[in-house]
């Protein structure tokens, strides 16, 4: 059940950053997440509410902390993606969060056997892959000063995110979640306020059109589903092995930006997904 959850969590973070990357080459990151992470918070309120379990205030700190490290990878991410091809963005993102929950659920005492340990080691290994991109160095803002870079701190921040998260427990309901949601929420108008605040008086541009409203829309419901699934699977198993397995959801996005935006899809990202199909039968089997 913990494998099924953790990878129903991959599933719905690929298809949200998918959807959310789409919205931000149509608009702005900032813009998308101004309607996307609102959406996500009023739906986990609600849920909270109808769950009916009252909050733990230990709870409560874990899940704001998480938040406020979610926000700014949001931040990080979705402006990769407007600027970067989704099928490099969102793995190398990936491998950098993925990382992050493993060190820390073995550092913390986490071990397994030797058949789940060869399959993380390969999803780690086939995000890898996934991310490696063709070509030499540029003029593009596609390099270390700019998509790369940020992909690589916003894979660092929901490595965090999984981490602190990890530790809010169930005993508070969904409250945690809400309150993740608040620390995402106030990273992003923090952002918002910054904008019009500074010298160019800049403010997020509105969402235009049916369609981008539509992706942003999707992006923050889908990304809801996802929080909830990792929740409970991280609660119910180990953070090394549930992380790594939502850490798969590049494979996801990888596939639909493959099909739905005809990105060049490579050997080496090819031979990447056959390699996290094994690690995930690896780490299920053992």
């Amino acid at each position: 059940m913990v494998t099924v959850l953790a990878l129903t969590a991959a599933l719905f973070y690929g298809v949200g950053d998918f959807l959310g990357g789409a919205a931000s080459r149509r608009a702005t990151a900032l813009s998308v997440l101004l309607v996307s992470i609102p959406l996500g918070f009023s739906c986990l309120a609600a849920a909270a509410l109808v769950d009916g379990a009252a909050p733990d205030a230990a709870g409560l700190g874990w899940g704001l902390a998480s938040g406020l490290a979610s926000g700014a990878g949001f931040l990080a991410l979705y402006r990769a993606l407007a600027i970067g091809p989704m099928s490099v963005v969102a793995p190398v993102s990936a491998l950098a969060g993925a990382v992050v929950p493993v060190a820390a659920g073995l550092l913390d005492g986490e071990r397994f056997g030797g058949t789940v340990l060869f399959g993380v080691l390969l999803c780690v290994a086939a995000i890898g892959l996934v991310s490696m991109e063709s070509g030499g160095e540029g003029a593009s803002p596609w390099g270390w000063g700019g998509g790369l870079s940020l992909a690589l701190i916003s894979g660092t921040c929901f490595g965090v995110f999984f981490v602190l998260l990890s530790h809010a427990g169930e005993g508070g309901g969904l409250w945690p979640l809400v309150l993740s949601r608040a620390g995402v929420l106030t990273v992003v108008l923090g952002a918002a306020a910054f904008l019009v605040l500074s010298r160019s008086g800049t403010r997020p541009a509105r969402l235009r059109g049916r369609t981008t409203w539509a992706l942003a829309l999707g992006a923050g419901t889908l990304d809801v589903i996802a929080n909830v699934a990792y929740f409970k699977a991280v609660n119910a198993g180990m953070l090394s092995i549930v992380g790594v397995l939502t850490s798969l959801y590049p494979a996801v996005t990888v596939l639909l930006a493959w099909l739905l935006h005809g990105e060049r899809l490579r050997l080496a990202q090819r031979f990447g997904l056959l390699m996290a199909l094994t690690g995930v039968a690896l780490v299920t089997g053992g």
